[in-house]
């Protein structure tokens, strides 16, 4: 278990700084006061240095700047004794391709010879991130991620935790989630191949694996007590309290209490 008081650090994209759960902290990153790291934190009485950034890949943990935020290793420090990680979604365009496919199809008319287009160019585009080389790359990424982050903070304990489910067994077509019966199983699969891509990383660096795509199957879109929210076709923003397809305040609360959980055993 970490020690009352030590340094915590949480790195990664949307998934993990919690865009549309109040109180938004860090406009710009939409990081959430009610996000895992920060539940996680005030559990077990840690010190947060919270750098989770939406639409961060692994390049923007690893070395590039994000608007104005520095690389999010850089946060690291020798004195530091928890990491949590979540990213990689967004190298992938995990997200952006479910909300995109979830527009299109609600402006295009399924039966109209654009509305066919649009959905053949979106399952092309799933289709292609389905490429071997492109979880591999994620994998290596996520790999590189944790051993430049034990170079940073020798004495952390690093956990990789992975994205929350969005398509689960009791998730359907429907206005809340706007894609085909074609699609949906591509989203799917691009989720499967994100999380064996972090399966990867922790079997490749020794790192824990908090499996969080496992433990909310049940809790997909669609479900009786989803962890994620569905598609609207309202305006939707970081700051009002709801993003499409990210984890709702019952997800963040899940999570972090798989990490806590991990921890502890």
């Amino acid at each position: 278990m970490i020690p009352p008081g030590s340094r915590y650090v949480a790195l990664g994209s949307s998934f993990a700084a919690g865009p549309g759960i109040n109180p938004i902290v860090d406009r710009p990153a939409g990081r959430s006061g009610n996000n895992y790291a920060h539940l996680v934190a005030a559990e077990l009485g840690l010190e947060l240095t919270d750098v989770t950034y939406s639409g961060a890949t692994t390049a923007h943990v690893l070395d590039t700047q994000q608007d104005n935020a520095p690389p999010q290793l850089d946060a690291l420090t020798p004195d530091t004794r928890l990491v949590t990680i979540t990213v990689g979604g967004n190298d992938l365009d995990y997200i952006g391709t479910f909300i995109r496919g979830s527009f299109l199809n609600t402006v295009a008319k399924p039966a109209s010879i654009f509305g066919r287009r649009v959905a053949n160019r979106i399952r092309a585009r799933v289709s292609y991130l389905k490429e071997d080389a492109e979880y591999a790359a994620v994998a290596d990424a996520l790999t590189t991620v944790v051993e430049r982050t034990r170079e940073r903070a020798p004495e952390a304990r690093v956990l990789l935790v992975d994205y929350l489910t969005l398509v689960g067994p009791s998730t359907r077509p429907r206005l809340d989630v706007p894609l085909n019966e074609e699609q949906l199983p591509s989203v799917a699969m691009m989720a499967d191949g994100l999380a064996a891509a972090f399966a990867k990383a922790a079997a490749a660096t020794g790192a824990d694996l908090v499996t969080a795509s496992a433990a909310s199957r049940d809790h997909a879109i669609g479900s009786p007590t989803p962890w994620t929210t569905a598609y609207s076709r309202g305006l939707f923003s970081p700051l009002t309290g709801f993003v499409p397809y990210h984890p709702n305040a019952a997800g963040m609360r899940a999570v972090a209490d798989l990490v806590v959980e991990t921890l502890r055993a």
